[in-house]
């Protein structure tokens, strides 16, 4: 994929709640366009749902008469839940997550005693990507690279000139994603990320979040692979340095405050769990295990 392919239009969305973005991908040839981890609302006080953030991209959607192909998760997220399902039902498009999400089903299918009907064999997702898999958005060639460390299950999107990469980085002011959940390795996130820093100088990098470091006044979320390789976290760091100072960082680190919501829908493709006898959904917390 080289500079002179088409470049894809990119519009991202940020969720203040979550230090989320969501985005929408155009292809400047067609109306075809796909969105990277969008967003459900959810209330922790009241255990509600709703659909502001993901109304926004639908609204964007309708109004510029494109058509939706793709719903396009990084990875099961901890800090947001997932509104693929809800704008799916709007839309259409395909749900997508990489291939990995059994482990991470596996785990959490364990974690939070799932009912004996949850799948951990990905069907819940329309589209499960292996490492080199391609296809395309409108004209847009896209191949997928996977990049676990932050879970077994991450996965990136280059999208012509255009890298989505979930957790796995963040700005270079800032640095990495923590390697402390069940699945996660410092070591392979580090060798992850080596992988994408070989890339063109010239790509663009689309940060899943921005948590506004110390010395910066705006929130801030794409970067390139030259910028990129000075990441505080990388720059001219030896892997066993980065595994010590992941390491230490991650044992000071609080859970995510949505991590419990969050998981469960996610690894449910967005689905919330099935309605109990008394037709009421409800999520579990698990006590004393995190």
């Amino acid at each position: 994929m080289s500079s002179s392919l088409p470049v894809a239009d990119v519009r991202g969305f940020f969720d203040p709640e979550t230090y989320t973005i969501s985005y929408l991908i155009k292809d400047p040839t067609s109306s075809a366009c796909a969105i990277v981890d969008s967003v459900l609302d959810y209330d922790p006080a009241s255990g509600r749902t709703s659909t502001h953030n993901a109304d926004r991209l639908v609204d964007l959607i309708n109004n510029e008469g494109l058509q939706l192909q793709w719903l396009l998760e990084t990875h099961v997220h901890a800090d947001h839940l997932s509104a693929a399902p809800y704008i799916q039902q709007k839309l259409g498009g395909k749900i997508a997550i990489g291939e990995h999400i059994t482990q991470v089903q596996s785990v959490f299918g364990d974690l939070f005693h799932a009912e004996t009907e949850f799948a951990r064999d990905g069907r819940q997702f329309d589209q499960l990507f292996r490492d080199g898999d391609e296809f395309t958005i409108g004209g847009l060639k896209t191949k997928v690279i996977h990049t676990p460390g932050h879970t077994p299950a991450c996965i990136s999107y280059l999208v012509e000139d255009a890298l989505f990469v979930g957790d796995t980085l963040f700005m270079p002011d800032y640095g990495t994603a923590r390697c402390d959940f069940p699945g996660g390795n410092a070591r392979i996130l580090y060798q992850s990320i080596q992988k994408l820093l070989s890339l063109p100088d010239h790509i663009r990098v689309f940060l899943c979040h921005d948590y506004l470091p110390e010395g910066r006044e705006e929130y801030q979320w794409q970067s390139t692979i030259a910028e990129q390789r000075k990441n505080i976290h990388v720059a001219d760091v030896g892997e066993s340095e980065f595994v010590a100072m992941r390491q230490h960082r991650d044992a000071q680190l609080t859970m995510p405050r949505l991590i419990l919501p969050s998981v469960q829908i996610n690894m449910r493709a967005g689905h919330k769990p099935p309605a109990e006898s008394n037709g009421t959904r409800y999520l579990k917390i698990p006590l004393d295990v995190l």
